[in-house]
């Protein structure tokens, strides 16, 4: 598969397909595609992986699409401000990733749901106890919310971080939460009680503008209270 990402704060992946190529994506993310790519919809896994994505965000379907000549074209647009980052996966090899990242992909990953097994990491860690964990072979397309850091953590290494911007990270670094030290820093800090703890080694990806934060601010300023008249 040949793809470009373009686009600035909302981009999108074009791909171009061999014959007989087929890609995977999430329900509804298809923006457009050439006359000559067929789509399919199914539940891949079958009815329990499809219930299992359901709960890290996804559809229970997914659309796959094949081409049936060479330069057959398809894009996927985000569907919010942010960025399309693209990650080659080995065989077996996952990535852990926030809900709904899922936007495309090789139709030889697969997309699961990830439970935290730490009771703090799922009440406190601004995902709750579901995350998407994203397995190979293959190029998986992931949307993540506004720009995007990416740090190599080596052995030991932390990154602490605030609630909800945590993206994703690999499958070999160790996700845990911390509470806030000082009683000044938690009543007045404004960082909330609890901060994510990344420990390397491993790749993480760090976003910029969680889209829950991004709909509260935006919240503010839509009168709730009914009409004034």
């Amino acid at each position: 598969m040949n793809y470009e990402i373009k686009g600035n704060s909302l981009p999108v992946v074009i791909c171009k397909l061999d014959a007989n190529e087929t890609i995977l994506s999430e329900s509804g993310a298809m923006g457009w595609m050439s006359d000559n790519i067929v789509m399919d919809t199914n539940i891949k896994g079958g009815i329990f992986k499809g219930i299992a994505r359901a709960f890290s965000g996804e559809s229970v379907f997914l659309n796959t699409f094949t081409s049936k000549v060479n330069n057959g074209l398809i894009a996927f647009p985000s569907s919010f401000p942010g960025k399309i980052v693209a990650k080659q996966l080995y065989a077996n090899e996952y990535i852990i990733c926030q809900k709904g990242s899922f936007l495309a992909g090789d139709s030889s990953i697969s997309v699961d749901a990830f439970f935290k097994k730490k009771l703090g990491a799922g009440f406190f860690g601004g995902e709750g106890f579901i995350l998407q964990k994203i397995t190979g072979p293959g190029m998986v397309f992931l949307e993540l919310d506004g720009h995007v850091e990416e740090y190599d953590l080596s052995p030991g290494e932390v990154m602490k971080v605030d609630t909800g911007n945590v993206a994703a990270f690999e499958s070999s670094v160790n996700f845990d939460v911390e509470t806030v030290k000082g009683m000044k820093n938690v009543f007045f800090g404004g960082e909330g009680l609890f901060l994510t703890v990344l420990t390397g080694p491993g790749k993480i990806y760090l976003q910029t503008m969680p889209i829950q934060n991004l709909a509260g601010e935006i919240s503010r300023y839509f009168n709730t209270g009914g009409s004034n008249s």
